[in-house]
């Protein structure tokens, strides 16, 4: 496959174009049902591009006048290069200057099957096949011109016509059908769609990687290495309505830094895009000086500070942070370029950390910063970048000052400390660093922050001709010192500038360890295909994802591959939404809904909410896609109750037993029977699977006809049947003063939109516990959280609980509304 697309790769800049670059796989499971799709290519000459599934890939024709439903009509058809499968899904804008600049609208998508031999078609020149598309059906032939004169590198030509059947028309039926089958947009809706988003920023503001020190470069491959600057952590973010600056806990510096705002408003030029980087002011000899640009931020004192850019999070609206670094970073400097003098590019050295390290201690640097080229951007501290320190330095937060004779209306020493386990613990002092204008500037700080009471833990020793003020801990320092002492106390500390990007809470003590003493540094560079599952590369593989039972990142994708089989039954092909944890369960975790670009084994589809407005969702294509997901952080997976194939018509309900705190496991059990005796008496076959938290979830196969209006009515009156028969036990009503001592049944998860665990889905939760499918005879010997990943791979060596789910048949419409219970 990488050789059939050579030429549609070699043509395009995928830094540029939202094109994609030929990265899916086959999807499983429909190798008897191959694609075909026609996209309206408004282009220098706009035509419809004709495109078939062969192989692995989409042969392509280009058809100037479009396909036509009269048989008479012989339309020209230009052969032209394969294109990548998940091709046949793309709609969106080319920038103008690229391959192809111009609108793609998605005219229509269907299945085709050939009528004779395709291959030795191909080969001949003859295809006849027949299409089962949105637009296109029936029997169509293409047959291709016996070009003599033709140069060998010209493009072949063929014709494209209809053939004869219930499906021909006399005229060529393209007239009115100049709207999307995905979107329903025209071609202007699309661009509108696309300069809308380009010009909005995906997100509001997203945390900034942190670093954990180490001592040493690590010596294993798959780093790279950046100057550490002394500087203030911004992320910038510019958009239509301005620029704003932030520091690393989103202190708004826009008016600190007026000259930076303006340079990358310049540099955006409009476009929507969130830089990472740092604001520095250099010395005489080209280094980062911090004590220069305290001094400019109080003073303006003319000096110009630069933004030293590393990072791209986001440009043309595209949420770019599930990227690899090094794929951020060519985008990065494809945007900055040479930069100017107020932003540069940060430039990185791939590997030799040792020879980094040693050249910046030669040149007197702060240090370097490692970061792993394969990594995404989560916005934690998880290891993916480390910091090495040429000499010791960091942040302490300032408990009180002393006075001497000497300075009886300064400051001789500032009294500095650090937070462990709540506590505020003495680490030394700093009496150099600062002179009398840096003392005056303190002592005005001091002032509102002044107390009776000694705020450290354990109060430090002072000498008794020297005058103690003790402060509320709030003022954060930057301290170098030569060492911590055998008591724990810095040695030869020097005051070198106040941090206000950081908060004090957040300041403890830095401990330099080696990578292998890191939560995840004890992992190993993949060696051709060790750290890959089902073909997909799994990045940082001994990451911990789950720390009891320790689980890491690559034995959760086996786990899911070990799933995949049965866990697609009920999770492909449907909308999904999923919990991503970069830094593990126990880090922050959140909640996506949208697709992240070029996931290979997913697809997207376009879906208008109530209000008309269309956005973009993601499903799961195969295993592939599931363990590409894993890679990107992905825990835990929730879907909808119906398939992309049929979207408004659902074919499976969820009763979710939601109880309140404290009610024993038998009453969660007696809800789970009594919700299945309302079923069966309505003729419902139902299923069951532990939720992997408090409750279980009694799941009803459906036939797919009802809308989601009638499915979600139905369970509705489901769960109002059970609140009525037995008032005591349960509650339909989802507030929480309604679930004392009851179990709230959950029925709104059956209402367009909303979404349910997956059966076989992890939980990102600790325990690392398992929504498993189970049979109703185990219901009193399984508790609701009583499955763990390593039981859950056992039960998927015995027989499928919920085989024959979808074979039930079952109709709502077939329900009595004479029944009793409803």
């Amino acid at each position: 496959m990488e050789q059939k697309l050579e030429a549609y790769r070699r043509k395009r800049n995928f830094l540029k174009t939202s094109e994609p670059s030929g990265k899916e796989e086959k999807p499983v499971g429909v190798k008897k049902r191959k694609i075909f799709a026609v996209q309206l290519h408004y282009a220098r000459t706009t035509h419809f591009d004709f495109r078939l599934e062969w192989d692995g890939v989409l042969l392509s024709w280009a058809v100037p006048k479009g396909p036509s439903f009269n048989p008479k009509d012989k339309r020209l058809a230009v052969r032209v290069e394969e294109h990548p499968l998940d091709y046949a899904d793309f709609e969106g804008v080319i920038p103008k200057g690229e391959y192809g600049g111009g609108t793609v609208l998605l005219w229509d998508k269907g299945y085709w099957t050939e009528t004779e031999d395709f291959a030795r078609g191909l080969e001949k020149g003859s295809l006849k096949l027949r299409l089962d598309g949105k637009r296109l059906k029936g029997g169509w032939a293409l047959v291709r011109l016996n070009d003599k004169d033709k140069a060998e590198d010209e493009k072949e030509n063929w014709l494209l016509f209809k053939e004869k059947d219930s499906f021909a028309k006399d005229t060529s039926g393209l007239t009115g059908r100049e709207r999307s089958v995905k979107s329903g947009l025209s071609a202007k809706g699309i661009a509108e769609k696309a300069a809308v988003a380009a010009a909005e920023i995906p997100f509001d503001c997203a945390p900034v990687m942190l670093c954990r020190q180490v001592a040493a470069p690590p010596s294993e491959k798959g780093w790279v290495y950046e100057i550490k600057y002394d500087g203030y952590r911004i992320a910038a973010y510019s958009q239509k309505d301005g620029v704003r600056l932030l520091t690393r806990n989103g202190k708004d510096f826009s008016d600190k830094l007026p000259e930076l705002a303006q340079a990358i408003g310049r540099l955006s030029n409009g476009r929507a895009l969130v830089l990472d980087g740092e604001a520095i002011i250099s010395d005489d000899e080209g280094r980062s000086d911090f004590q220069a640009l305290q001094n400019h931020l109080r003073l303006k004192d003319g000096r110009k500070p630069v933004y030293m850019v590393f990072d791209l999070l986001s440009l043309d609206g595209k949420d770019l942070r599930e990227l690899p670094l090094i794929e951020r970073k060519k985008r990065l400097k494809t945007l900055i370029g040479d930069g100017n003098d107020a932003i540069k590019y940060s430039a990185h050295v791939e590997g030799r950390g040792e020879e980094c390290f040693a050249a910046a201690r030669k040149l007197g640097l702060e240090g370097i910063v490692g970061k792993r080229a394969d990594s995404p951007y989560s916005g934690s501290r998880n290891g993916d970048w480390i910091k090495i320190k040429c000499y010791n330095r960091q942040e302490f937060v300032i408990g009180g000052f002393t006075r001497t004779a000497k300075r009886s209306d300064g400051v001789s020493a500032l009294l500095l400390g650090y937070f462990e386990d709540g506590s505020f613990v003495y680490a030394g002092r700093a009496g150099t660093g600062f002179g009398a204008a840096e003392a005056r500037k303190l002592l005005e700080i001091f002032r509102a922050l002044k107390t009776d009471k000694c705020p450290f833990s354990q109060p430090p020793d002072t000498k008794g001709e020297q005058s103690v003020f003790w402060l509320k801990p709030r003022a954060v320092a930057e301290i170098q010192f030569a060492e911590w002492t055998d008591e724990n106390v810095l040695r030869q500390a020097s005051y070198k500038g106040l941090r206000a990007d950081k908060e004090a809470r957040s300041i403890v003590r830095e401990t330099a360890r080696t990578l292998a003493q890191t939560d995840d540094g004890a992992r190993k560079t993949s060696k051709s295909d060790k750290d890959s599952v089902l073909g997909v590369k799994i990045s940082n593989p001994q990451r911990l994802v789950f720390a009891s039972p320790i689980l890491t990142k690559k034995e959760v994708a086996e786990y899911y591959a070990a799933a995949a089989e049965r866990m697609l039954k009920y999770a492909g092909g449907r909308i999904v939404s999923v919990v991503r944890c970069h830094g593990g369960v126990s880090d922050a975790c959140f909640f996506k809904k949208h697709p992240t670009s070029d996931v290979r084994g997913t697809g997207t589809a376009t879906i208008k909410s109530s209000d008309g407005k269309a956005s973009e969702y993601f499903y799961l294509k195969n295993e592939i896609g599931l363990i590409s997901e894993v890679q990107l952080g992905t825990v835990e997976f929730h879907v909808w109750g119906s398939r992309v194939s049929d979207l408004e018509k659902p074919d499976m309900l969820v009763f979710d037993l939601d109880p309140d705190e404290g009610l024993p496991a038998e009453k969660v059990r007696q809800g789970a029977r009594d919700v299945k005796k309302v079923l069966d008496a309505l003729g419902l076959k139902s299923f069951l699977k532990v939720s992997g938290g408090k409750g279980y979830h009694i799941v009803v196969p459906l036939l797919p006809e009802a809308d989601w209006e009638t499915a979600s009515e139905f369970a509705r009156r489901v769960a109002e049947t059970a609140e009525k028969k037995w008032p005591d036990r349960y509650t339909s009503n989802i507030r929480k003063e309604k679930r004392k001592g009851k179990i709230f049944i959950d029925w709104a998860r059956n209402g367009r939109g909303s979404t349910g665990v997956a059966p076989y889905s992890l939980r990102a939760r600790a325990g690392a516990k398992v929504s498993m499918p189970i049979a109703w005879k185990e219901l009193d010997s399984v508790l609701p959280s009583g499955v763990t990943v390593f039981d859950a791979l056992k039960r998927l060596k015995a027989p499928d609980p919920w085989k024959g789910f979808f074979n039930v048949g079952q109709s709502l419409k077939k329900i009595s509304a004479r029944n009793p219970y409803l």
